[in-house]
């Protein structure tokens, strides 16, 4: 699904030659630096830094990794990333299961006034509160957030283009983390067969990794939603994060997010009722 040797391409392609100090030329035909350029900003040979592109040189050293870094650029995540991929032929990683541990559906229970929900790295949903199911106007179980956005409601997401970056961003990482994974592999393929959007995304091979940040949600029911969106890793529970929903206090989204909470309210009692 991912792998070094394009990584690296994508990478060089978005160096700015004069960032690094080479002289633009008027009628420059590559996109970025040149192969013999990185190699000699890197202090590697040609012939290995080329090996490396088409994916024949394995194991570079952690120092070549970081000279590659640096020469290309890389922010943190993209870095690690970089000597994620480059690990991946010298071992394998398992991938994680999706059992939630009953302690953690106990503290998903506890949060009673935010859209909550556990995910794993497939932005398959694993468990989430009633709260969230409102939100998202639909049963939690068997939901993907990758394809719900790309492939189902995307008039929900009244950030939808950020949302895109944000997932893309969050698969390829999760494919250099988890490259065997078929499950993740079948998922890539879908969202590529399904829109031409996320092709174009793919493409670009750019990671992110978002611990926070605004989510703003366009719902039907009481209309625009600008919340702040939250995401605790669980170390213990290999790629899952629990993912938290909340409204600055005093603002029109708490009201839009205490309307949500008494339909919940209005259900159970009509359940209970009947």
């Amino acid at each position: 699904m991912d792998d070094l040797a394009g990584f690296l391409r994508t990478r060089r392609s978005r160096v700015e030659p004069a960032s690094v100090g080479i002289p633009t030329e008027r009628y420059r035909r590559v996109e970025g630096l040149r192969r013999e350029e990185i190699a000699h900003l890197s202090g590697v040979s040609v012939d290995y830094y080329v090996r490396l592109e088409q994916g024949r040189a394995t194991q570079p050293s952690e120092q070549v990794l970081d000279a590659l870094a640096r020469v290309l650029g890389l922010d943190e995540t993209e870095r690690e990333h970089l000597h994620r991929l480059a690990r991946q032929r010298r071992r394998g990683r398992k991938t994680p299961g999706t059992q939630v541990r009953p302690e953690l559906l106990r503290v998903l229970g506890l949060v009673t006034g935010a859209p909550a929900l556990i995910m794993n790295h497939r932005m398959d949903v694993l468990a989430g509160n009633h709260l969230a199911e409102l939100l998202y106007g639909r049963p939690l179980q068997g939901m993907n957030t990758a394809r719900h956005i790309f492939l189902e409601e995307t008039e929900l997401y009244a950030g939808w283009e950020q949302c895109t970056l944000d997932v893309v961003g969050h698969l390829r990482l999760a494919a250099g983390k988890y490259p065997d994974d078929p499950r993740l592999a079948s998922l890539v393929g879908e969202l590529a067969m399904g829109s031409e959007r996320f092709r174009r995304l793919w493409a670009r091979a750019d990671v992110r990794a978002r611990a926070h940040g605004r989510k703003t949600y366009r719902h039907p029911l009481v209309g625009l939603l600008e919340l702040h969106q939250e995401n605790f890793s669980l170390p213990s529970e290999s790629g899952m994060e629990l993912l938290v929903l909340s409204a600055p206090p005093g603002s029109p989204a708490e009201d839009g997010l205490r309307l949500l909470a008494s339909f919940a309210a209005a259900e159970r009692f009509d359940t209970e009722q009947s």
